[in-house]
């Protein structure tokens, strides 16, 4: 029963890619919009790659594992994962300059955006659609200083989010 499920998802996964053409407007498809739509809960705040004019006005919190983070990150970004993520680790973040979190598709750090605000944390945002639309929008990512085009998509069903990028598994 499991093998018909997993063949049904993988049989829609296959007709949104093929069907469902990026919107060039928006610079993804219509099937990754409405994705994260069923993600992220609408009163947590989120910011589009085009919507930052610099990373500079952000403490950047890349919640991921370790061996995403080692990939590729957004510049300045400081690794504080997901599964092994403690406030401590913040300890050090001014609690009133702004937050920018952002994993893969921006699930994850949403979480974590969460627990930040609970913390006392007063502007906090969530990457609108992680590091894959980060990387579909050209943005540039990093790897120890250097530039470099590697997205870890986190596994293959993630993967065939993006566009623009290697991706790494």
């Amino acid at each position: 029963m499991q093998t018909i499920n997993k063949n049904y998802f993988w049989a829609f996964v296959v007709a949104v890619s093929l069907f469902i053409l990026p919107n060039q407007g928006i610079g993804q498809s219509l099937a990754y919009r409405t994705l994260l739509s069923t993600l992220y809960d609408t009163d947590f705040p989120t910011l589009k790659p085009t919507e930052l004019s610099t990373l500079a006005d952000f403490q950047i919190l890349d919640t991921r594992e370790k061996e995403e983070f080692e990939v590729s990150h957004l510049e300045g970004a400081k690794w504080v994962g997901f599964d092994t993520f403690e406030l401590e680790n913040v300890a050090d973040l001014d609690k009133n300059k702004p937050v920018l979190v952002y994993c893969t598709v921006g699930a994850r750090s949403q979480d974590i955006g969460k627990r930040l605000t609970d913390a006392g944390f007063t502007k906090v945002f969530n990457l609108y659609g992680g590091i894959i639309h980060w990387s579909n929008e050209s943005m540039p990512l990093y790897q120890k200083g250097l530039p470099t085009n590697q997205v870890h998509t986190y596994s293959r069903s993630w993967g065939i989010w993006l566009e623009k990028g290697q991706k790494v598994y």
